[in-house]
Parts: C-alpha cells; sequence; structure tokens
C-alpha cells in the first residue's frame, strides 16, 4: 500500500469513524468483501461475515438513537468510548507496514481525527438538540451518516480526494467548534440566570 494510500485510509477511516463507527466499519468490510478495495492484510479481519453482521447491526441502532434528541447526546457521550479507540485500532491496522514509530504516529492520528470528528459531531448535536423541532436533528444525523460512508469509499478508492477534503473537514470543524462553543456557553448562562 503506497503512503498516500496509507494518509487517507488512516484519515478517512478515522474521520469516518468519529462520526459513525459502525458505518465506518461495516463499509471498510462490504467493499472489501465485494472486491472493490483491498484492505491491508492487518485489516482483513473486516471482512468477516461476523464483523459486518454486527457492524450493520449496531448501524442500525445508531441510526435510530441518533434521530432521538437528547438520547442522542448520552448515546454519543458513550461513544466516545468506542469510535476514538477503534478508530486508532484501524489506523494501527492500516499502516501495518510502516516503522514502529511511524505506526504509532498513526494510530494517535487517527485517534486524534476520530476525536476531532466525534467532538464536533457531539458539540453540533448539543448546539442543535434544544431546538423544538425535530427536523434539524434528523438532518444532521442522516447527513453524517452518508458523510461517514462516503469518506470510508474515498479513502479507499480515492486518496488524494480523501486527504483535501478530510483536511477541510477538519479546518471547518475548527472554527465551527468555536462558534458552537460559544453557543452552548450562552444557552447555559441563560439557563443558570433563568433559575
Amino acid at each position: 500500500m503506497a503512503n498516500d494510500q496509507i494518509i487517507a485510509t488512516i484519515a478517512g477511516a478515522s474521520f469516518a469513524a468519529g462520526l459513525n463507527v459502525y458505518a465506518a466499519v461495516g463499509t471498510l468490510g462490504l467493499l472489501a468483501r465485494a472486491h472493490l478495495v483491498t484492505l491491508p492484510p492487518a485489516l482483513h479481519m473486516l471482512e468477516s461475515w461476523y464483523i459486518i453482521a454486527a457492524s450493520l447491526a449496531l448501524f442500525v441502532i445508531e441510526f435510530v438513537a441518533d434521530k432521538i434528541p437528547a438520547f442522542d447526546l448520552i448515546w454519543n457521550a458513550l461513544h466516545t468510548f468506542v469510535r476514538v479507540p477503534v478508530a486508532a485500532l484501524l489506523s494501527y491496522g492500516a499502516s501495518a507496514q510502516l516503522s514502529p514509530g511511524e505506526q504509532l504516529v498513526a494510530t494517535l492520528a487517527g485517534g486524534a481525527i476520530a476525536l476531532l470528528a466525534h467532538g464536533g459531531k457531539t458539540a453540533a448535536r448539543a448546539a442543535v438538540t434544544p431546538s423544538p423541532e425535530p427536523f434539524s436533528n434528523v438532518a444532521l444525523s442522516l447527513g453524517e451518516d452518508v458523510v461517514a460512508v462516503s469518506l470510508t469509499y474515498l479513502a479507499l478508492r480515492h486518496p488524494h480526494i480523501t486527504i483535501a477534503v478530510v483536511a477541510a473537514l477538519l479546518i471547518a470543524l475548527l472554527i465551527l467548534l468555536r462558534f458552537i462553543v460559544r453557543a452552548l456557553r450562552r444557552l447555559f448562562r441563560r439557563a443558570f440566570a433563568a433559575h
């Protein structure tokens, strides 16, 4: 696997896992099973029908849970302990042909990318959840699912595009996180002032 392909796999799969880990893992497995992509040897276990079935079943559960206002915040908070470690493990497997030092850096980078994507998702949800209508929550969740599947596919088929897209998304998230944090602070200040 070429270095740009490794970087794209780490960036794309990690960002996707930060949004929806089950969609990322299921997509990787299905694409490899359909012989549309070749996964690195360390990730061949994702091609197992057991892993694919478990990922798709958990994806369906997350698909429903992620659309329920307020519950989605609890769901996402708990998934901090799933999305980030799985992204780090995917990065570790994708970088198996690198030196141990480079593999460690790749693993840390994958975890960091997933943490940023997950943090952005959670912050956006916290900002949208107080909205009285459920449509913004559902639209945001559907968009995240589409991005997770698309980025996973792009990472394996179009590495240069993936690297550019993930870089743009990370920059946008960093900018948006500042606005979201400010909005949440104002919201909490108003809530505490009302009491």
